[in-house]
């Protein structure tokens, strides 16, 4: 049984755990979405403090453990600068991120779907993002998970009838759809 292993994966959301501690949900390239304890990441004296940030591509190196796997190393492989300091930007970042951690289950590997955050994320760090860059994203998310689009929508889908379409399939409503 494998104790340890690596992987690429994209940092969709964290949440404080504890004291010190961090809980991460990490969409990786080899196992898809996982939920991974970052110890003592709070800590100002951390060295993996720096490189498990929202959005943020990272190596990680992962300890398996009774009910949360932990990260034991983390290296940045873009942190996306241009992105993190545009509001707007970040603002999209943030629904991409929440969507693919919606609509995607823990532990099935999506390569396709990593490439499609990644790429997108690329596109927002560029210095001209598209305009219907989330539009084209939530068709191309639900398309490669076997949603597809909504009956009758495929001449002209509006965006506000996909964002209702997604959120039947998540049965909640979308957390970024209040900062839009």
């Amino acid at each position: 049984m494998i104790k340890t292993y690596k992987t690429v994966g994209l940092i969709l959301n964290q949440k404080n755990f504890f004291e010190a501690d961090r809980l991460l949900t990490v969409f990786t390239k080899d196992f898809g979405r996982l939920r991974l304890l970052a110890k003592s990441v709070r800590k100002l004296t951390s060295r993996k403090r720096g490189h498990l940030e929202l959005f943020s591509q990272v190596k990680i190196v992962c300890a398996k453990g009774k009910n949360l796997d932990l990260i034991t190393e983390a290296e940045t492989v873009n942190n996306f600068p241009v992105l993190r300091r545009n509001l707007n930007r970040v603002r999209i970042a943030y629904l991409l991120c929440e969507l693919v951690n919606d609509l995607t289950a823990e532990n099935q590997e999506h390569d396709d779907v990593y490439q499609l955050l990644l790429n997108n994320l690329l596109l927002l760090d560029s210095s001209s993002a598209p305009q219907n860059l989330i539009f084209n994203f939530e068709k191309s998310l639900l398309e490669l998970l076997g949603f597809g689009l909504p009956a009758g929508a495929l001449a002209k889908v509006g965006r506000q009838s996909l964002e209702t379409y997604i959120s039947s399939i998540t049965e909640k409503p979308l957390n970024s759809k209040k900062i839009r």
